[in-house]
């Protein structure tokens, strides 16, 4: 059900107190104005934020500035057959008081029998325990590709030009992720950069809405130059990702086929989950999202639930795009023995709800090193598409691990070193490990003033102690957990 029908619903059935969480003042306001119109009887709109009052409304102006509790009074000011909507700005600053929550549950009592409703429209969802069951939430969506379409066009036909269908299409979808606000200021910044909307403009784009992921805290817009050829071995996993190229395109959705839910990586620490994630993102051609998961959880209750929100609702109005959580089991981790009031819980239940119901083309690669912290829940079948186990690279994978490492470093040498017997001493070793020991080795040839050879890296090999010695027995239960056919295996059997 879209905005404007459910709005219309919660009013005939009279709900008194709807919560929008929205920093799009402007465009809510037209928007629930435009909504009303096919009422019956006219509803008056009264709107108020903290220093103005109530504006709009010749009688009412001023009234309630910098008073809170004030400008509830305006409900119980007006006659009850009078139908009005009452447009609250920030209000969810004061849901704390005592005076105005106390208020809000006397007026619940009075508005049951009333056409009257109170919006509060405010950035964040901070809604006291005390309050919960009087207070609707509805969510209020960023713009949708067509009301896009529309800002496009008529920014078009002022300036006297006109692109390409296509072109419009490659724009559109540029813009989803950003506010209408967003969207006209970056529009403009292309007008005084271009003369003109074009193609060539996508650029601005992208810098304005890496800003305002930026700005959640919680999402990260990363920017990859890795690729699958960079990942040495993995080759079940690679040939199932393969036949999922182009699976988010438009060409997929009119072919009918459901777009990928995501992908669960588990295994041991270094060796490639990240990376794969990362060189997902560049082969498919798509813009790479990562969830700092630790900064889901904050201090005031309900934030939580609201981070998460949030994160689900720019990472949807940005799809198709790659949402990569790593390391998962850190954040989900013992929810059981939290004491945290439940918020661990309903922040997964909110996760995991989404990822079984949701329609939007949005990928998840979540990665966990221990299998064994995280709650049934998340590995459930319907979750992910499917979950692949990366275990210690085989010796053949080993081989390509150290030459996807030496061409980098040595294009035009590297041949020179024996990859065999590197892969032969580099037993138990990690991808990140045998990264580290390459590394290693030059710098000891480096503080020498020579090359590094072979024999600089087999001695930094019998000077590292890797983390399958350290933590044998965490490794083996993980390779046993896999191999019981827990999880699909990441490397084809040599």
């Amino acid at each position: 059900m879209n905005f404007i029908k459910e709005f219309k619903l919660l009013l005939k059935a009279r709900y008194p107190f709807l919560y929008i969480p929205t920093s799009e003042e402007e465009r809510i306001e037209y928007t629930i104005k435009s909504a009303i119109k096919d009422f019956s009887s006219s509803r008056g709109i009264y709107t108020w934020d903290f220093i103005d009052g109530y504006t709009g409304n010749p009688n009412d102006n001023g009234f309630g500035a910098r008073n809170p509790l004030q400008a509830l009074e305006l409900v119980e000011k007006l006659t009850s057959e009078t139908p009005a909507i009452f447009l609250l700005k920030d209000f969810h600053l004061f849901l704390n008081d005592i005076s105005v929550s106390r208020k809000l549950k006397n007026l619940s009592r009075i508005m049951r029998n009333s056409n009257k409703t109170i919006v509060i429209i405010a950035p964040e969802i901070l809604i006291p325990e005390s309050l919960r069951d009087l207070i609707t939430i509805l969510e209020f969506k960023l713009p949708e590709p067509l009301e896009i379409r529309r800002e496009l066009l008529r920014v078009q036909e002022s300036l006297g030009h006109s692109l390409p269908d296509n072109s419009i299409d490659i724009m559109v979808r540029s813009c989803q992720g950003l506010s209408l606000e967003r969207i006209r200021k970056v529009l403009s910044k292309i007008i005084a950069t271009y003369k003109e909307i074009n193609i060539e403009s996508l650029d601005i784009i992208s810098t304005e809405k890496k800003q305002i992921i930026s700005q959640t805290k919680i999402l990260e817009f990363c920017t990859v130059t890795e690729k699958m050829s960079d990942i040495g071995g993995l080759e079940n996993l690679k040939k199932w990702l393969q036949r999922r190229v182009g699976a988010l395109s438009k060409r997929a959705e009119n072919y009918g086929l459901p777009s990928p839910r995501g992908l669960f990586l588990v295994g041991v620490q270094g060796t490639g989950k990240s990376l794969t994630a990362k060189a997902i993102a560049n082969e498919w051609g798509l813009p790479l999202l990562r969830l700092d998961v630790g900064k889901l959880f904050g201090g005031i209750i309900g934030e939580s639930e609201s981070k998460m929100r949030q994160m689900i609702q720019l990472s949807e109005a940005i799809s198709p795009c790659i949402l990569w959580i790593d390391e998962i089991d850190k954040a989900f981790a013992g929810t059981e023995s939290r004491g945290d009031s439940g918020t661990t819980n309903r922040v997964l239940a909110t996760f995991i709800t989404w990822l079984s119901e949701k329609k939007s083309s949005v990928f998840v690669v979540a990665t966990a090193n221990d299998i064994n912290s995280l709650p049934s829940e998340i590995i459930r079948k319907g979750r992910f598409d499917e979950i692949f186990f990366i275990g210690l690279p085989s010796f053949k994978e080993k081989k390509l691990i150290f030459k996807v490492h030496l061409t980098k470093l040595r294009p035009k040498s590297w041949q020179t070193y024996d990859l065999a017997l590197l892969s032969e001493m580099a037993k138990k070793f990690s991808g990140a490990e045998v990264e580290e020991v390459i590394i290693e080795a030059m710098r000891t040839a480096f503080s020498e003033n020579r090359e590094f050879t072979v024999n600089d890296i087999l001695e930094s090999i019998n000077q590292f102690v890797p983390l399958a010695h350290t933590n044998q027995e965490k490794i083996t239960y993980l390779q046993e957990w896999a191999t019981a056919g827990k999880a699909r295996l990441a490397s084809a059997e040599e």
